[in-house]
């Protein structure tokens, strides 16, 4: 990027100063563009691409909800991806040093985006730790969470584990070991092992910087999509599979007036590319500077659309299964009970069907049955697949208890089972690997004294995290990391993304920046992407910030609690202090932005006033009594010996300026040649 003259000049009045950095011999380079793109996509596909976008999809009018989804890709999150992609290769910077060199003033953006990173690695790390958790009691069989636990020197089943399921026992109780709510509680000690271990691997993978986690990604990357395809034709072959797709797939195009649908959509666009993490940046920014960082753009984002596609087919394949399986359970309980209540003359015998009910039959006998007969006060309810698909698919419920449900029907359930959690420790971890880079990058670019000891720095981080991170493995820890999940990053990362926007497009110049990428790239990008980011990508942004907000103040905040009492989960508001821990996360994250920015605009003032008054001095002038004789030129300078000095280059009073000592010196050593 060409700097302007008042760049050259060292404005800094408002002015971008964005320019190419000098070759930097001494940053390192991807080992290869295989290594980058697994990169960028094994940070962009998450385990928000399990559990989130299924979850998402079948809850927003399924294949309507896709339409909607792609429409957002393309015009906000391709756009944006691509900024930030061409941003970092240009300047080769982590994100503080980019938006630093294109205005001082706007080095916050990059400081927010360490800060909202390091809210995420906190808790996302915590996950890793809960895949560590089921992974090493995969190696059982059958699966600790099959059956129900029986009371001690007993035959009887744990009350609480009878009254819920064996998973969702096994989720709360053996795992989280959770507390009935938010409140402060003990450590949850296999937790904090197996969050040790977490950090470990985070380490290890990011020791050596990109020259070792370039080549993790070739694993970690890669065999998700190996498990995800395994999990697709072993899904298949389930009975009930195809009534999971079909649900799935079934569009309600109706919900495409519903803002709050919108807004999920946006939302899930926004963080399944990772904007505004700065991680993007950071691995961009080890790029050469004439890679295709457009091309790029495209392929990692449908790459993530279509592994998202691929993680819901797989998703309610297994679901439509367990559904199925659920459903036939259901109805086999209820006909027990018909049975029951007519051999004690509850029920008339001509209600008994004729034959055993399958699940697709049972539903319509149920609806015409509880017409005559009202068969809800005998306790009888309806059995049907999509009552069942909806149960447990929410967040880390989906994989830890209705994932994890539907493999203990699986035939070889460990293997299966030892499977799929490693496939979510590696989608872990390599998203891990993308927000540590989105911490540890821009740091060691923007302070020189910790490129010597980066190593040690790394650890330094990962230890920190480890210590901070506890709050996450005590008994109530789980309530902690929805609170997280939930506020810490939405909306800082969106206000991160529209002044990234902003200073791109209006502070730096969106068509100045086209020129840029045609330098880098040889062809200047399609035409559409400088009004994309003019006015379309920062009004769509606004919108989600609006929206956002809205939601949080109409819905006062809540979060999942488990109640040990009834065995099942309910939804608790928030306690004050809580609130208030939750306000200062969001503050937080989005601080660094107007501290920085109200930082450099207040030394840009004290800087200006003392060149005005600081150095400012004092020359006795010239009277007419000094004057001998004409002075030579007098009439091209307008000099007349009035007792002021010659102005010969710009007119310091329209200029607003103060002579300095030095102009003045320079005027008397023209006065005395002219005197002569």
């Amino acid at each position: 990027m060409e700097k302007s003259i008042n760049d050259l000049e060292g404005s800094t009045a408002g002015v971008s100063n964005v320019g190419l950095l000098p070759a930097e011999s001494t940053r390192p380079t991807w080992g290869s563009k295989v290594q980058y793109i697994l990169a960028q996509v094994g940070f962009s596909v998450g385990l928000g691409n399990v559990w989130r976008f299924p979850y998402l999809c079948h809850q927003n009018g399924g294949g309507a909800f896709l339409l909607l989804y792609l429409l957002l890709l393309l015009i906000i999150g391709i756009p944006l991806f691509f900024l930030e992609l061409a941003a970092g290769q240009s300047i080769r910077q982590g994100s503080i040093g980019v938006w630093k060199h294109i205005s001082p003033r706007l080095a916050g953006i990059g400081f927010a985006s360490c800060v909202v990173c390091s809210f995420v690695a906190l808790y996302y790390n915590v996950i890793i730790g809960w895949s560590l958790f089921y992974m090493f009691n995969s190696f059982h069989y059958p699966l600790p969470w099959e059956n129900c636990p029986t009371l001690m020197n007993q035959t009887q089943e744990v009350p609480e584990c009878a009254m819920s399921k064996p998973t969702t026992y096994f989720w709360y109780r053996t795992a989280l070991n959770i507390t009935n709510a938010i409140e402060g509680s003990d450590m949850n000690w296999p937790m904090v092992g197996c969050l040790v271990l977490a950090w470990f691997l985070v380490c290890g993978g990011m020791i050596k910087g990109i020259k070792s986690s370039g080549k993790v990604m070739y694993f970690s990357s890669v065999f998700p999509y190996v498990v995800l395809l395994c999990f697709l034709i072993r899904g298949l072959l389930l009975e009930g599979a195809a009534d999971g797709i079909r649900i799935m797939f079934t569009p309600k195009l109706e919900i495409w007036g519903n803002v709050q649908v919108w807004r999920q959509a946006a939302t899930q666009v926004f963080f399944a590319l990772g904007l505004g993490f700065g991680s993007v940046i950071a691995y961009s920014s080890y790029n050469d500077r004439y890679n295709n960082c457009h091309f790029d753009a495209i392929l990692v984002s449908f790459i993530n659309f279509m592994t998202s596609i691929l993680a819901t087919l797989v998703v309610f394949a297994v679901l439509g299964f367990r559904a199925n399986v659920l459903t036939e359970t259901c109805v086999q309980t209820n006909m027990d009970k018909i049975f029951h209540l007519i051999h004690n003359g509850s029920l008339q015998q001509d209600i008994m069907p004729i034959g055993n009910l399958t699940n697709a039959e049972y539903s319509p006998w149920y609806k015409d049955t509880n017409s005559k007969v009202n068969l809800q006060q005998f306790g009888i309810e309806d059995c049907r697949v999509e009552v069942e698909m909806n149960k447990g698919v929410e967040g880390t419920g989906l994989a830890f208890i209705a994932f994890t449900e539907a493999m203990t029907h699986f035939p070889a359930s460990p293997f299966w089972s030892l499977l799929f959690f490693l496939m979510l420790l590696n989608l872990g971890l390599s998203t891990m690997f993308g927000n540590m880079q989105g911490i540890i990058t821009p740091l060691l670019d923007n302070f020189s004294c910790l490129r010597k000891k980066k190593t040690t720095f790394t650890v330094l981080c990962c230890i920190t995290g480890l210590l901070i991170g506890l709050i996450f493995v005590q008994r109530a820890g789980n309530y902690y990391v929805s609170m997280f999940d939930d506020y810490s990053a939405t909306l800082p990362l969106i206000i991160v993304v529209i002044f990234e926007n902003i200073a791109i497009a209006w502070v730096y110049g969106a068509e100045r920046f086209m020129e840029d990428i045609r330098g880098m790239l040889g062809h200047r990008p399609w035409k559409i992407y400088k009004y994309m980011w003019q006015y379309i990508t920062i009004l769509g942004m606004i919108g989600l910030l609006l929206a956002s907000l809205i939601r949080m103040c109409i819905e006062k905040p809540t979060y999942r609690a488990w109640n040990e009492e009834e065995a099942n989960e309910e939804m608790l508001e928030y306690p004050p202090w809580a609130l208030a821990m939750l306000v200062c996360l969001i503050v937080i994250a989005a601080l660094p932005i107007p501290i920085v920015f109200l930082k450099h605009t207040i030394q840009d003032w004290i800087q200006k006033k003392s060149k005005s008054y600081g150095d400012c001095g004092y020359s006795q002038g010239n009277t007419v009594d000094d004057i001998t004789g004409p002075i030579e030129g007098s009439t091209d300078h307008g000099f007349t010996g009035n007792g002021y000095l010659p102005v010969e280059m710009e007119d310091f009073a329209e200029r607003g300026k103060l002579l300095t000592n030095e102009d003045i010196d320079e005027a008397d050593v023209d006065t005395e040649n002219a005197n002569g």
